[in-house]
């Protein structure tokens, strides 16, 4: 599976963005699908996750309420839909694809496929 991120830029503070996540590669709509952030000098960290079927995400605290995700699985695209943008999301954006179950903080070791990083900016 090969996944390509995308629809990251600079935006200001309350501004939104939706990033998207295309997906290639046999049986690449079974997988759980999820994003993962990396600001400057920090881990890579979890952020959303939604799983195969699409009727169940997870989202680290303090994006809910503010982010989305969702997937369309007749384009094999996943997306993440970024509401009230703070400049603490500044980060690279990463989408993930794992067969393990999705839950609240999906490990991101042992994931089994990453796409390039699409950055993220939010000025203040």
């Amino acid at each position: 599976v090969q996944l390509q991120a995308s629809g990251g830029g600079l935006v200001h503070t309350g501004g939104s963005l939706r990033l998207s996540c295309a997906a290639s590669g046999r049986s690449a709509s079974t997988y759980n699908m999820g994003w993962f952030r990396q600001a400057p000098g920090k881990e890579r960290e979890f952020v959303a996750v939604i799983n195969w079927v699409g009727d169940t995400t997870y989202y680290t605290d303090s994006v809910k309420g503010r982010f989305t995700i969702s997937r369309d699985n007749a384009k094999n695209t996943v997306y993440l839909q970024m509401n009230s943008l703070k400049p603490e999301d500044t980060a690279v954006y990463y989408c993930a694809a794992d067969k393990r179950p999705a839950r609240p903080s999906w490990p991101l070791d042992g994931m089994d496929y990453w796409g390039k990083g699409t950055q993220v900016t939010v000025s203040s």
